[in-house]
């Protein structure tokens, strides 16, 4: 059975949308790696509400990103989620040598993707059930996890 074709994508909204379609997805594990996460959502209500409802029935979620200034500034309901189910989620931040890394995806449960190829640009690509087409980014997760350090906590922001 052949995999299903990425669903493309270049616009704002439309990544938005197919976020919202992986979260929904994920019952498991959800990993990411973003620059600094200003195009996730993180903070804003419907988001806030899916990444609840998957830590509540035991998901566990990994992020990885070089800054967390705007997740400190710009989510403060990230914050709680954080504060909240620091038990089931985890953040690490980048070293200065993987700082010049610049795509950007949530994988959840190594079956659905989002990613953009540039966090600077729109343009990015998801797929539905095909973990033929997550495999990639998981070994670059992996390998950014590896070299990454404990970042952003509920302690250091201050909650």
């Amino acid at each position: 059975m052949a995999a299903p074709a990425p669903e493309p994508f270049d616009t704002r909204a439309a990544f938005q949308q197919r976020l919202g379609d992986v979260l929904a997805r994920a019952r498991t594990t959800l990993v990411m790696f973003d620059p600094d996460y200003a195009l996730f959502r993180l903070g804003a209500p419907d988001v806030d509400a899916a990444l609840r409802r998957f830590l509540h029935d035991g998901g566990r979620l990994r992020l990885a990103l070089h800054d967390a200034a705007h997740l400190e500034r710009e989510a403060p309901r990230f914050l709680r989620l954080l504060r909240d189910y620091a038990h089931a989620i985890e953040c690490r931040r980048t070293p200065r040598a993987l700082r010049d890394l610049t795509d950007s995806f949530c994988i959840a449960d190594d079956l659905h993707i989002v990613r953009r190829f540039h966090s600077d640009h729109m343009r990015g690509e998801a797929a539905f059930d095909a973990p033929q087409q997550t495999e990639l980014s998981r070994l670059r997760f992996d390998g950014i996890w590896a070299e990454s350090q404990p970042g952003l906590q509920a302690s250091v922001t201050g909650l």
